[in-house]
């Protein structure tokens, strides 16, 4: 077969056809024809022109080498960011972040050639190539305490999207107050007069599931008994006859998709929401559903939350842009949406 790919345009030629020398060329390229280097303002006009006609594009790897910006901001997930259960929350997430790395006049670069291993990525495999960019957002609901430790050990520019515990603390983030949010639902669970009160949390050791726990604890202290549950443990069909033999009369739920499977075993079995069941949910969808019910729930900011972690990246690289350096660990707030699920116990 006969190769037809055009030939790939050096730094050479470009030298050759604006009729100057090769380092001429590569001071243009690298941001360093300013007068003290002596390249008139026509010479580097007459490179850029050759570049924008070959569509020249310097090598990223090269350019990082000599300490030169790529303008490229890496995005990591430790998980899949597009199978159906998880795009309602990195949908809107990559919309923030697509947004303000436009707004940079930044290219982002997807990491997606490390494999998914036992459901996550990792972030060191062999075939990373993290330093491509000049820095990157790490995503995922849980994140390798150890892959972060090394991550702010070496000075690599990175933000953590969620809070994050790992570092002693040093971890750079823009994560999401789930503790308030969380504490606000179960206040108005208590307000509404229940006593009996269970949670189903996908997972007790990623910081997004502990935050909503602790805020739920706090709220619900000294008004109750709660029964806490676990959906990968107990599955949701085992989760849900726990939930009934708890006589709990409202049930916290983290996941949205958990929340909808539950409301359809109620639906089932004859159980009437929110008369007999209240039901609150520590997430929201993103995306218009068939048959969607509309939960009392935390709607948290997950635009905002890309945007504002771009934002905290360009400063982690360049220095601020603004009169007062951005805080390197920042909470979002969450709104509370009233929704239909919640009401005053039947016997009440």
């Amino acid at each position: 077969m006969t190769n037809t790919r055009a030939p790939r345009v050096t730094q050479r030629m470009i030298a050759d056809m604006a009729g100057v020398s090769q380092s001429t060329v590569s001071l243009v390229l690298n941001g360093k024809a300013d007068a003290t280097r002596r390249i008139p303002a026509e010479t580097r006009d007459r490179v850029l022109e050759v570049i924008r006609e070959t569509t020249y594009v310097a090598n990223p790897v090269a350019r990082s080498l000599a300490g030169v910006s790529n303008n490229l901001i890496g995005v990591f997930t430790y998980e899949h960011a597009f199978p159906n259960d998880s795009t309602d929350f990195y949908t809107p997430l990559l919309t923030g972040v697509e947004s303000a790395a436009e707004h940079l006049g930044a290219d982002l670069l997807m990491f997606t050639s490390t494999p998914v291993l036992d459901g996550r990525r990792h972030l060191f495999h062999e075939s990373s190539r993290l330093r491509l960019a000049d820095g990157c957002l790490l995503l995922g609901r849980e994140m390798d305490a150890d892959d972060l430790a090394r991550l702010v050990d070496s000075g690599y520019p990175f933000v953590a999207i969620g809070r994050r515990d790992a570092a002693a603390g040093r971890v750079p983030y823009v994560g999401v107050d789930y503790v308030s949010a969380a504490q606000a639902l179960a206040t108005l669970a208590v307000e509404a007069g229940h006593t009996r009160f269970a949670s189903l949390h996908l997972s007790l050791t990623a910081e997004s599931t502990t935050d909503r726990r602790e805020g739920l604890l706090r709220g619900l202290a000294g008004h109750g008994a709660l029964t806490e549950l676990l959906a990968p443990e107990a599955g949701l069909d085992g989760a849900w006859r726990r939930v009934r033999e708890s006589g709990a009369t409202v049930l916290f739920v983290e996941d949205p998709l958990d929340a909808q499977k539950i409301h359809d075993f109620a639906v089932r079995d004859g159980v009437t929401v929110p008369d007999d069941l209240s039901l609150v949910v520590l997430g929201e969808h993103s995306r218009p559903r068939e048959r969607a019910v509309d939960f009392t729930r935390l709607s948290a900011p997950r635009t905002a939350l890309g945007s504002r972690a771009v934002a905290l990246l360009d400063e982690v690289m360049n220095g601020s842009r603004g009169a007062a350096p951005l805080p390197r660990q920042q909470l979002l707030e969450s709104s509370i949406v009233g929704g239909s699920t919640l009401s005053r116990p039947r016997a009440l």
